[in-house]
């Protein structure tokens, strides 16, 4: 069985990387024909996939799926990065999630006694939908008192679409809250029809318009590692590097950490503020305490 939703997605997400190319891009002749649509044709793709028009059409109607070698054909044909063919295995992926009810995420021991043992590096831990399950001293520091939010709402993509305070530390907020949806949008893919994730994308889409607007994009960039410019109230303007790694035990859980090289002065501002917060002797935290 194949998720409808997941079909659907797969439709659109395979329309829109087509939109993006031109004849040129993939070695075929410019035509001085002018072109009714951007990006290549239907039959185009189809022919350097090695595939009939009417087979790739169902493909982008979301009315059929595709066998792996037609998958990677395609990614090789439609020139996607790495996170644009995870993200396209994901959509043609086989086994039909079922929605069900699953037990509140704890965070795992082990990214746990990780979080206790960066006292200089801002660290979370985060979960399904992004929701936030731990954090070390100099990550709440950082960003927000996260013991302030609600429990039920201690959520990154949240906070940073609906938090003015949040909001206003991100000197690049939109490269960074798009790269959230991306995030989003990706895990939306794994488990189709999950529904709190539909309940967050619902809230998200109602309340903020850029939200909306990317939430019906295709980005899928960014999403491993990055670069954030935060305005800090306490040591100015900072530049950092975050890297979010998985966690073998549980793949749902993610611990994203926030650097800077060192003799710069966001490193200085990170170091001043990791000691500012030691003096406060305040405990690393999680979601459960």
């Amino acid at each position: 069985m194949y998720s409808k939703e997941n079909l659907s997605e797969l439709g659109e997400f395979l329309r829109e990387c087509r939109a993006q190319l031109s004849p040129r891009t993939v070695g075929l002749p410019e035509s001085e024909a002018s072109r009714r649509v951007p990006g290549l044709r239907r039959e185009e793709v189809a022919q350097l996939v090695g595939i009939s028009t009417h087979s790739y059409a169902r493909l982008e109607q979301g009315r059929a799926s595709a066998p792996r070698s037609v998958l990677a054909a395609l990614v090789r044909v439609l020139h996607l990065d790495d996170d644009q063919r995870d993200h396209l295995f994901e959509l043609a992926a086989s086994d039909e999630y079922e929605p069900r009810r699953r037990p509140a995420q704890k965070v795992h021991p082990q990214l746990r006694r990780i979080l206790d043992e960066l006292t200089t590096t801002p660290a979370l831990v985060l979960g399904r939908h992004l929701d936030i399950l731990a954090w070390n001293p100099l990550a709440a520091a950082l960003l927000t008192d996260f013991d302030l939010v609600p429990e039920k709402k201690r959520n990154y993509a949240r906070l940073l679409f609906t938090d003015p305070a949040f909001r206003e530390l991100y000197l690049d907020w939109r490269t960074n809250a798009r790269t959230c949806v991306a995030h989003l949008r990706l895990e939306a893919a794994r488990c189709p029809g999950d529904p709190g994730m539909a309940a967050l994308v619902g809230e998200l889409s109602v309340i903020d318009a850029d939200f909306r607007q990317w939430w019906a994009g295709r980005q899928m960039t960014g999403l491993r590692m990055g670069t954030k410019r935060l305005r800090h109230p306490l040591v100015g303007d900072l530049t950092l590097d975050w890297d979010s790694l998985t966690c073998t035990a549980d793949p749902a859980q993610k611990l994203v950490i926030s650097t800077a090289d060192p003799g710069t002065p966001s490193h200085d501002g990170l170091l001043f503020l990791a000691s500012w917060t030691a003096d406060r002797h305040t405990p690393a935290r999680d979601a459960a305490a």
